[in-house]
């Protein structure tokens, strides 16, 4: 294999079964699936798509809503076990998909940044080396021992992104989270991100804005109806995108 690759997604299908009739109550839900009067349609988000990922590459999936984006960057971060084919990864993962998502909103936000830590695979002794940088990041000084179920959604962005890009990992995946908090701060977050590219980080990267994604990558996966349209260099893929 070539070693330059660090990503290799082989036939990759998802399926998911969506029940076709809504229901009142959970109650309802289960007496009906006992009966087995519960009607299940299939959904596949993903449709046998492959592709591989070179060392340093930053890739954008782009495509229209429920074309399969997230699903993908999901399969690709673990969190989602492909119906078909495979994934293999040759590296450590950053993902920000949901940010805040590990968060226990009664803690206050320093005892959080020790519990992602955690989460992330790091000791404390190597949060409190990272901390300083955390707080400055997110720019959180005066709030770090306030209970985060007291944060604005913006400050909990602020405070997950500033965590989750600690480290310079071998591949940062990039769900949707840059269009949270103000235009100053977007703009930090996307020097972020180009600093890790700069060091090696490969990016999987998410983006309403097609110019941001322009702006940040070199590669684009242009998904339609979960299945691979193209695969090639970021501004013919991008051109071809805004005149369809």
């Amino acid at each position: 294999m070539d070693k330059s690759v660090i990503i290799k997604v082989e036939h990759v299908s998802m399926r998911f079964n969506l029940s076709s009739e809504k229901f009142d109550s959970l109650k309802e839900y289960i007496i009906k699936s006992i009966k087995g009067q519960v009607s299940i349609e299939e959904f596949w988000a993903l449709k046998d798509v492959s592709f591989e990922v070179k060392k340093g590459d930053s890739v954008g999936l782009i495509g229209l809503n429920g074309s399969g984006k997230s699903t993908m960057l999901k399969t690709i971060a673990g969190v989602l076990k492909p119906t078909k084919g495979c994934v293999k990864v040759y590296g450590s993962i950053a993902p920000l998909i949901e940010l805040g998502a590990g968060f226990d909103m009664d803690l206050t936000a320093r005892e959080n940044v020790f519990l992602n830590g955690a989460l992330l695979g790091y000791t404390r002794k190597e949060m409190e080396g990272y901390y300083n940088d955390i707080v400055n990041f997110s720019e959180l000084n005066s709030f770090m021992d306030v209970p985060v179920k007291n944060f604005s959604s913006g400050m909990v962005s602020r405070l997950a992104f500033a965590i989750a890009t600690i480290g310079i990992p071998d591949i940062l995946i990039v769900d949707e989270v840059l269009s949270v908090g103000d235009f100053q701060f977007q703009a930090k977050c996307e020097r972020r991100i180009q600093n890790m590219i700069d060091k090696g980080t490969t990016i999987l990267f998410v983006s309403h804005s097609i110019d941001q994604v322009e702006k940040i990558c070199n590669k684009i996966i242009w998904l339609e109806h979960g299945q691979m349209k193209c695969f090639g260099e970021a501004k013919e893929i991008c051109e071809r995108y805004k005149r369809s």
